[in-house]
């Protein structure tokens, strides 16, 4: 499957792909060797995502995968789906995984032309609590894995656009070191 760019042409909007839909419990993860979607794990019982949640394309986080986002839509899309999105920010966060410190930050965005959070430019801009409710999905689902999360703040739209182009370089980088 040919992944889409990771910004839309022209703009600061982004592409993400959805990996796991709002309300699921399974967790899946997209899988570059087969181009299917695999499923990862079961969330413990009475857990669910609270809104899509997958990677943009053509990026390499800090912790060597796809950069992550949390898509906010105004009803569940599906694994694979493709979400054209508008930048809020970004949810910093340092992740232990086998004794390894890493950051593992979420970008949090918009669909566009969703009608919920429409008038949300910025991670602030959300209702009271959201991001605080998002901040300890991610700490419980953590914690249940047995890994240790540290949420390091939050920044806005142009900090979050900073840290995706950087993903991207890194993505070119590590595609023009593999072997032909």
């Amino acid at each position: 499957m040919k992944l889409p760019p990771p910004f839309i042409e022209g703009t600061h909007n982004i592409n993400a792909i959805v990996e796991t839909p709002k309300g699921s419990r399974n967790k899946y993860a997209y899988d570059e060797k087969t181009g299917m979607y695999k499923l990862k794990k079961a969330l413990p019982a009475g857990m669910v995502f609270p809104f899509d949640f997958g990677f943009i394309p053509s990026t390499i986080a800090e912790d060597g995968d796809p950069m992550d986002i949390l898509i906010l839509t105004d009803a569940p899309t599906f694994a694979g789906c493709l979400v054209e999105s508008k930048v809020l920010g970004i949810v910093k966060v340092e992740q232990e995984e086998h004794g390894e410190k890493v950051r593992n930050d979420r970008v949090i965005a918009v669909q566009l032309n969703a009608r919920m959070y429409a008038s949300a430019n910025h991670i602030e801009d959300l209702p009271d609590g959201l991001i605080k409710e998002i901040v300890n999905f991610f700490a419980s689902y953590n914690q249940v894995s047995e890994d240790v999360f540290n949420p390091l703040g939050n920044d806005g739209p142009d900090i979050a656009i900073q840290l995706i182009h950087s993903s991207i370089r890194k993505a070119k980088e590590s595609s023009s070191e593999q072997p032909v």
